[in-house]
């Protein structure tokens, strides 16, 4: 089973990212599940949002879980939250941040010895979309590190799943899914 945990602030798109993954996989045959943990509900507060997936029907409901990529779109969620709790040996981290993969780790200890990825999603998404919402380029940068699905198909279904929107704010979508894929480190 593959495990996801997303850690953002109310109103950065985590739950909306997760459900918009959950989507785009349910087409392809796998089962899939993506949730949301909120403390307080208010926007701007620290939350968590999960998916998993699956070939079979997945029983378990719990938040608990051992991820194998951790998605970090707020960065100071790096230092105010402890983001590595359960994680495994290998698991990815994906943090959106202006520094690099160096200066990320040496100024968050916890994340010496990891596997960290760094993309400035939320300068993508201010760039592109005109909004510091940064869950669509979270989402490029993992195709890439993931190598989960080509991005053109990813990319299609996305624009299926984001088709109720303006076609200026899907084309900003997409040239934002596609800048975090190639800039993600």
């Amino acid at each position: 089973m593959l495990e996801i945990r997303w850690h953002s602030r109310a109103g950065q798109g985590a739950v909306t990212g997760a459900k918009g993954l959950a989507d785009v996989i349910s087409t392809t045959g796998k089962h899939v599940q993506a949730f949301a943990f909120y403390g307080s509900a208010k926007r701007g507060a620290a939350m968590t949002a999960y998916n998993r997936v699956d070939d079979k029907v997945i029983m378990n409901h719990e938040k608990y879980m051992e991820p194998d990529y951790i998605f970090v779109i707020d960065p100071a969620l790096v230092y105010t939250s402890d983001v590595t709790i359960n994680d495994k040996p290998n698991t990815k981290y994906i943090i959106t941040t202006h520094m690099t993969t160096e200066e990320l780790i040496k100024s968050q200890p916890k994340l010496e010895g990891k596997e960290v990825y760094t993309v400035d999603c939320i300068h993508i998404a201010q760039e592109t979309i005109g909004r510091p919402i940064p869950n669509t380029p979270m989402l490029g940068a993992f195709m890439k590190i993931s190598g989960m699905y080509e991005m053109d198909f990813f990319k299609d279904s996305m624009k299926r799943i984001l088709a109720k929107l303006p076609q200026k704010i899907v084309d900003a979508n997409m040239i934002a899914i596609q800048r975090a894929y190639d800039e993600v480190k």
